[in-house]
């Protein structure tokens, strides 16, 4: 496997984000290769919750430096991976070399094995949610709690809507895939060139982007995709999943508009959650409203801490 490293000096400048590197390394999946996976950890790491915040598509944990001061100011720890071939985690160079199950099993080995997390309070945000909440029904006992925000866990047996299509026909037919713009785009607000560019910063060209050129066709969007039955299963699994389960969507997200209905419908630990819609927000709701996200989630840590 040909894997690509982010040279540093490319984090060296970014705007509002002077949060220092930690690293991983796990199985690439392929021979005796080995990956390294970053990740953010902020506030005190004992007698504490922690909160796993997972980004998407074709963001990285820059996307959640908003929230990470209010979270960590409330006491709790914050560990906000990359993913493989996103921000500073390594990039296999391939297209075929991502698949949605090794994308688990990836952040599976960094978060359990490696960092051994336990009692989480997980946070998933487009993609973030898709191997997220894979993770939650696969290793439920390493769960306490549950927000999902602006994601899914498709199986194929829904139409995905048009907004989704036009995505994925878009990000590959698109000769050079711009990321700040589509971050941008995917905002009410008008983020300013040097947050753009921080969003740009991990793919100095196009032989850095193939994961994100991967992610939009691995989303599961007919039955017999090869992540289904996986998803059915994690299905099967949230449709007893009591533990405290909140929605925190935006209101002005086109592609995942709705998608809360599912959980509060199935999810039985949905019930009785004060559940909210982030206002004036967009796809990327922790760039257009970080700090209200971040309120929600403190909140809801509170209102389901046992004695």
């Amino acid at each position: 496997m040909k894997v690509l490293r982010t040279p540093d000096e490319r984090f060296d400048t970014l705007v509002d984000f002077d949060f220092a590197p930690h690293y991983v390394e796990v199985p690439s999946g392929e021979g005796d290769g080995r990956l390294r996976v970053h990740y953010l950890d902020e506030g005190p790491h004992s007698g504490t919750e922690k909160i796993l915040l997972m980004h998407g598509e074709p963001s990285w944990s820059y996307l959640y430096r908003k929230m990470i001061g209010p979270l960590t100011g409330a006491g709790f720890r914050v560990i906000a991976p990359d993913l493989v071939g996103f921000g500073r985690s390594d990039k296999p160079a391939d297209r075929g070399d991502y698949t949605y199950a090794r994308h688990v099993e990836w952040m599976r080995t960094a978060l359990f094995d490696e960092l051994g997390l336990t009692d989480v309070t997980f946070v998933g945000q487009d993609w973030g949610g898709l191997i997220g909440l894979r993770l939650v029904a696969e290793h439920p006992d390493r769960f306490r709690r549950v927000v999902a925000a602006n994601t899914g866990l498709p199986t194929g047996d829904l139409d995905m809507g048009e907004a989704f299509l036009a995505w994925r026909k878009f990000s590959q037919e698109v000769p050079s895939l711009p990321v700040g713009a589509i971050v941008g785009g995917g905002c009410v607000s008008d983020p300013p060139p040097g947050v753009i560019a921080a969003y740009n910063a991990p793919f100095p060209d196009e032989s850095y982007k193939e994961g994100a050129r991967q992610f939009p066709v691995l989303v599961p969007s007919r039955p017999d995709d090869p992540a289904a039955d996986a998803n059915r299963r994690a299905w099967e699994v949230l449709r007893e999943f009591d533990k405290p389960f909140l929605c925190a969507f935006s209101d002005r997200d086109p592609i995942t508009h709705g998608a809360e209905r599912i959980f509060c419908d199935l999810v039985p630990g949905t019930r009785g959650q004060n559940h909210t819609t982030i206002t004036d927000a967009g796809h990327f709701l922790q760039e257009d409203k970080g700090e209200d996200l971040a309120t929600a989630v403190i909140d809801f840590v509170h209102l389901n801490t046992g004695p």
